[in-house]
């Protein structure tokens, strides 16, 4: 028996967009519809270091000013978050340096990432259009909580998928997440024709925030960089004509860890809950790698019917850990700056997401090219930031790459068609 989700609403109408031109290949996996969640608290990162310093009883003009620069040179202007002014007032641990709190933060952490997956994967089922009991995999990644039963459980379990449904759970993959959690639904649609694979992404800093120290600096980058939130998808081959519109087309994925690198990421899971590390080499480390991670993945394409086809011909669903990174992916790879304005908007607007971004940027460049085509529809042509030739020229390329990055150094990423 089916049991009702204490978190969802009425699946309602569908609103799929309308069908396109480019139509998906038999056999290939696609992406039938996307869905987004975030936390009621947005906060702004205008003022945020006076307020978070404050808040956590820090009296140290050095470590302001720093956190200032921070909320300056993320590019952040907002984010949301699960963690509140009276969760801090309930839980003192929170901010007290050895305290243990990991408990508390595991059980609140727990319920807060089931209630966003749930609503972001109400949101894909929405615009997806079908029966939930058509789903018949569902995919869960998160690095934000640990429990038995795991987070795959408690989602199947609130949005009332088949007792049947075949689940994977992938734990502490950090920022690369989404994009593995994309490349394993791709594997299970393929391998089982017919299926209709659920991806969730949820995640919330509650479980590493806490006071900062001058002798962690990654807490203030933390406290900058880093918002929470929830994503899903629906993938599957073989759209069904008319109950189904697929947005994009996904030809290969994979990944490559960097041996050497495994330091330059870490996370401890302590008492006081999740204490992080990043190295500074990070940005150039993808810099000097992310080529010889694309450059193979292009020849499928050029091998194909695309022909000589370069990176600025194609459109860019990166992971935006934060601009040096974007930075170092754009100059290595001779990005036109507009090539990544979907990555620095979702930076701009939600943060870093951990593993829930990438898929939030590859939503963003969706719905920008259907509005530049209802402005083309409607007979406009104005020229956009970055064309130079008018709104026709924004629309995405066929072929595209969702990349991704995270501890390990690991690596991972996608080719991908617009069906749009």
């Amino acid at each position: 028996m089916q049991q009702t989700s204490a978190f969802a609403a009425p699946y309602g109408t569908s609103r799929r967009p309308a069908v396109t031109g480019r139509h998906a290949r038999p056999g290939k996996v696609t992406v039938l519809a996307i869905g987004r969640a975030v936390p009621e608290m947005m906060i702004k990162n205008e003022g945020l270091a006076d307020n978070f310093l404050r808040d956590a009883n820090v009296d140290d003009p050095i470590m302001l000013a720093k956190l200032r620069r921070l909320c300056e040179t993320t590019t952040v202007k907002t984010r949301y978050v699960v963690i509140n002014e009276q969760m801090l007032r309930e839980n003192p641990n929170f901010l007290i340096e050895g305290a243990p709190s990991l408990g508390a933060r595991l059980r609140i952490s727990g319920d807060a990432v089931t209630k966003l997956g749930v609503e972001a994967a109400v949101d894909a089922i929405r615009e997806w259009g079908r029966p939930i009991s058509d789903i018949t995999h569902l995919v869960y990644v998160s690095s934000s909580e640990v429990r038995l039963p795991g987070g795959d459980l408690h989602l199947a379990r609130h949005l009332g998928l088949r007792p049947d449904v075949n689940r994977v759970m992938l734990y502490m993959l950090g920022c690369y997440g989404g994009a593995s959690g994309i490349r394993v639904a791709k594997d299970l649609a393929e391998n089982n024709p017919g299926s209709r694979v659920l991806l969730v992404t949820s995640e919330t800093t509650l479980i590493g925030y806490r006071k900062p120290n001058r002798d962690r600096p990654y807490d203030l980058v933390g406290a900058a960089l880093f918002g929470d939130g929830a994503a899903a998808m629906i993938l599957g081959t073989d759209p069904l004509p008319v109950l189904e519109t697929a947005s994009f087309e996904l030809d290969w994925a994979g990944q490559w860890y960097l041996p050497g690198t495994e330091t330059t990421i870490e996370g401890t899971l302590t008492e006081e809950g999740l204490i992080f590390k990043l190295g500074r080499e990070l940005p150039k480390l993808i810099e000097a790698n992310v080529r010889a991670f694309c450059d193979p993945v292009i020849k499928r394409v050029a091998a194909g019917t695309a022909g000589n086809l370069q990176y600025n011909d194609m459109f860019w669903a990166v992971h935006p850990g934060g601009p040096a990174i974007l930075n170092a992916v754009e100059k290595q790879l001779g990005l036109e700056h507009h090539k990544l304005e979907s990555s620095r908007q979702i930076l701009a607007d939600y943060g870093n997401i951990s593993s829930s971004t990438c898929i939030y940027v590859l939503d963003h460049m969706r719905r920008h090219s259907l509005k530049l085509k209802e402005k083309l529809a409607a007979g406009s042509n104005a020229a956009q930031p970055g064309s130079g030739g008018g709104a026709a020229a924004e629309i995405e390329p066929e072929w595209g790459f969702i990349l991704a990055f995270g501890p390990g150094i690991t690596i991972e990423g996608a080719l991908a068609r617009s069906l749009s």
